[in-house]
């Protein structure tokens, strides 16, 4: 265990003090090489500097489940109005159409399925795949605390090496065990140290209070996750107070794809994103577009 004694909590944040200027809407890449820029900025549009990112990469550990039991009829449509997508290799070859506009990002790690540890996970995808795939970034699992915590910071740090020879981007996902504690200094540990090790983007959950401190020690740009469902208004109250506390975007799945309708819900939450939206605003956005579907 490291010596713990005499390390100082960290205090000064500056979350009154938004990034430094860099010429780049895309926070602490503008050192990056063109390619890897053209590539992040197919996945945060540039004049927003933001991401409505739609996740269904949930296949490789859980298998089918309510809302992806067909790919091609329940998510590809939706496809058009996301500005990112993350997904598998196979659910994007076999699924998703190849004049589909938005950024690719592909699940890079697996390996255990639900019935197992998740956190024995390994790289599960070759670099060269995912330019064949023309893959904006790949996604790589970290999980921080977990019963193999250094693989995953291994398997993150590999890959960012393989990204950065081929222009591509490394999506950090922070995993969060059912035994760890969700709050601000959790993530701004795990958050951070996927920075450090050179991640572009990451991935992790809001929290109520602090969750501004995790954005602003982030050198790089974090996406909130959606989570398990929640009901639209809280779906996208989460996506506002996101927005509000730094973060440059959400991915979301299970708020998008199991709800009652999910193009409406997609369209509410890129109204917050993008367009600034308060939730009540954007819930008539989304009672509109499902009709009577809508509670």
């Amino acid at each position: 265990m490291a010596d713990t004694d005499g390390l100082l909590d960290a205090r000064d944040f500056g979350t009154s003090a938004g990034p430094a200027a860099s010429g780049f809407h895309v926070k602490g890449a503008h050192g990056q090489d063109w390619g890897l820029r053209n590539r992040l900025s197919r996945i945060f549009r540039p004049d927003t500097g933001r991401t409505v990112m739609l996740a269904f990469d949930h296949g490789y550990f859980v298998g089918p489940m309510a809302g992806l039991e067909r790919l091609d009829t329940r998510i590809a449509p939706l496809v058009p109005d996301a500005d990112a997508i993350m997904m598998t290799r196979g659910a994007l070859r076999t699924s998703i159409p190849a004049t589909a506009g938005a950024g690719i990002v592909l699940r890079a790690s697996g390996g255990p399925s639900i019935l197992r540890e998740l956190s024995d996970e390994h790289i599960a995808l070759d670099m060269e795949d995912a330019l064949r795939l023309n893959a904006a970034a790949v996604a790589i699992q970290v999980f921080v605390g977990g019963e193999h915590e250094s693989r995953s910071v291994a398997n993150l740090a590999a890959l960012v090496d393989a990204g950065q020879r081929h222009g591509v981007a490394v999506l950090g996902v922070t995993a969060v065990g059912k035994d760890m504690v969700r709050d601000a200094r959790y993530f701004r540990l795990a958050t951070r140290i996927s920075a450090e090790m050179g991640a572009h983007i990451v991935k992790t959950y809001y929290v109520d209070e602090g969750f501004e401190t995790v954005t602003a020690s982030c050198p790089v740009p974090i996406i909130v996750a959606g989570g398990k469902k929640l009901p639209e208004i809280d779906a996208l109250t989460m996506a506002y107070r996101s927005i509000q506390e730094g973060a440059a975007g959400v991915d979301m799945g299970r708020n998008i794809f199991q709800s009652d309708s999910p193009a409406g819900m997609l369209a509410a939450v890129r109204a917050v994103v993008h367009d600034g939206l308060k939730p009540e605003e954007a819930y008539e956005i989304y009672k509109e577009k499902a009709g009577g579907s809508a509670a």
